[in-house]
């Protein structure tokens, strides 16, 4: 394929924005590997490697993750937090993740440690961003209770593994790309594909079962639209 002169070269790459947009969105939009990926391109004429492909992902994920992070509404001031074992390079590793009372993911950090030190790291990064909650719901891990008794004491916090259903499933697309992946290779790695892959997903896939097809549509092109201004960004 030729690549159309009214596409212009991004400044410091060989292809044209649209084509690295296109693939750090694939990328994170559906679960595909970089050789899917390249192989989605190469069927589209555009012949690159894989490790080109990552080398875009990690470049640009991080910098639509901002974008989403800084442009997202108000989060509610109802949490959930959880932990949960993140093997790398045969280490335990842990990570940490809060969703609001719509499901939407906060913040996310590995640490090799799931104690109150860890927990009080967690928090206060939470509550620098995002203010004091009013409510805190997690499981029954003891690490909880003096970090939220000292860095939010006016929240109501509840402990209690039944009612941390929301956050459960926010896992399992971690899972699912960690197997296609073939695990984590070190913690960094993790980190940054992690926090760039669920603030993408915030807002590429809003909770179907609730909407009316009418309603996906537009939550869908109002995803495309963001996207879009984004790469302006990018570009600029």
């Amino acid at each position: 394929m030729k690549i159309p002169a009214e596409m212009p070269r991004l400044k410091g790459y060989r292809f044209p924005r649209e084509i690295v947009v296109y693939a750090v969105w694939a990328y994170h939009r559906f679960a595909l590997s970089t050789a899917d990926v390249e192989d989605l391109l190469a069927e589209r004429g555009v012949i690159v490697s894989r490790e080109t492909v990552r080398k875009w992902v990690n470049r640009f994920g991080r910098h639509f993750a901002d974008c989403i992070k800084r442009d997202r509404p108000a989060a509610a001031d109802k949490w959930h937090l959880d932990e949960v074992v993140v093997p790398i390079n045969g280490v335990k590793m842990w990570l940490w993740r809060a969703v609001d009372g719509s499901g939407d993911v906060l913040d996310i950090l590995v640490q090799p440690r799931r104690n109150a030190k860890a927990a009080r790291r967690f928090l206060k990064q939470l509550i620098t961003r995002f203010g004091q909650p009013r409510i805190i719901i997690t499981d029954k891990l003891r690490s909880y209770i003096k970090p939220i008794r000292q860095l939010a004491p006016d929240a109501d916090h509840r402990a209690h593994k039944g009612i941390n259903n929301r956050i459960e499933g926010s896992h399992r697309p971690t899972r699912k790309r960690e197997k296609l992946m073939g695990r984590f290779k070190s913690l960094r790695q993790a980190q940054r594909f992690l926090s760039a892959h669920d603030q993408i997903n915030t807002i590429f896939k809003p909770r179907r079962y609730r909407l009316s097809a009418i309603s996906y549509r537009h939550a869908r092109a109002d995803a495309f639209g963001l996207w879009e201004d984004f790469a302006d960004e990018m570009a600029a």
